[in-house]
């Protein structure tokens, strides 16, 4: 049986939204989950931080667990240092870019709103898909870093106040044009751990769209000829620093097949 696993990337718990879409699909797939905690959060990091420590990073967990194939499962990792992945490792990288073009075909009042980080939203990639997929809607765009700190609490089962997820939304629907949004891209995979959240405080009907579904086709078509085992293994957890806060999300990994916590 082949043994390798499919790693995914996150610098902390998002990542987990776009495992569980491919762990429906694949349901024999060894999996390692590898966050960044100590580089956590990268949305209020630099471009060229994240350029850097993203492809040295992922050469260090691939040389390690030597992946079939690596999922960055983070919009901002992805679309700064996705070719420098590439470019630095010899195997199939996937990664993870903001759902625009599905929001563009749903949205019936032409108003998409992108709900990032502040990193995400502010890159030239999300210009690039607005003009190529969306030419045609008013799209507005919000960073949150409170947004991921409480997705991230929630996981650790913490209580997190209704109001941050009004705050976060009402960034995008308190800027001009915002009443019209029908539409919002959850451009970092944090935010589909909470969308029941955000969904109850918008007040309204909001499509909420994400490419987690599209991750886990494509990671299913790229190992479509290779062997998986016979039975679904006990899914490691490797963080880049192992403290109190990441041992505190043990009972929720679990839940997501990850009984294993290790230090990088």
């Amino acid at each position: 049986m082949d043994q390798r696993p499919v790693l995914f990337f996150d610098s902390g718990v998002g990542g987990l939204s776009v495992l569980a879409r491919a762990r429906a699909l694949l349901p024999r797939m060894p999996v390692v989950y590898a966050a960044d905690s100590a580089g956590y959060p990268y949305g209020t990091r630099t471009e060229a931080e994240i350029a850097a420590r993203v492809p040295a990073l992922l050469g260090r967990l691939a040389e390690r667990y030597r992946p079939r194939l690596i999922v960055i499962a983070c919009n901002t990792a992805s679309t700064i240092a996705l070719a420098g992945v590439r470019a630095a490792l010899d195997l199939p990288i996937v990664g993870t870019v903001p759902a625009i073009k599905p929001a563009a075909e749903i949205s019936r009042t032409r108003v998409i709103g992108v709900l990032g980080t502040e990193a995400t939203v502010r890159q030239a990639y999300v210009d690039n898909l607005a003009a190529e997929f969306a030419a045609d809607c008013l799209v507005l765009r919000h960073g949150s870093a409170d947004l991921v700190a409480a997705a991230e609490a929630r996981l650790r089962g913490l209580a997190v106040a209704p109001d941050r997820y009004a705050a976060a939304l009402a960034g995008l629907l308190d800027q001009p044009g915002g009443a019209r949004i029908d539409t919002i891209v959850l451009a970092c995979t944090h935010f589909p751990l909470v969308e029941p959240e955000l969904a109850a405080a918008a007040g309204r009907a909001i499509a909420f769209v994400d490419g987690s579904a599209g991750i886990a086709r494509r990671v299913a078509h790229l190992t479509r000829d290779e062997d998986w085992p016979d039975w679904p293994r006990e899914g490691i957890a490797v963080f880049t620093r192992l403290g109190a806060d990441e041992q505190g999300l043990a009972p929720s990994l679990a839940r997501y097949g990850l009984g294993m916590l290790q230090e990088l």
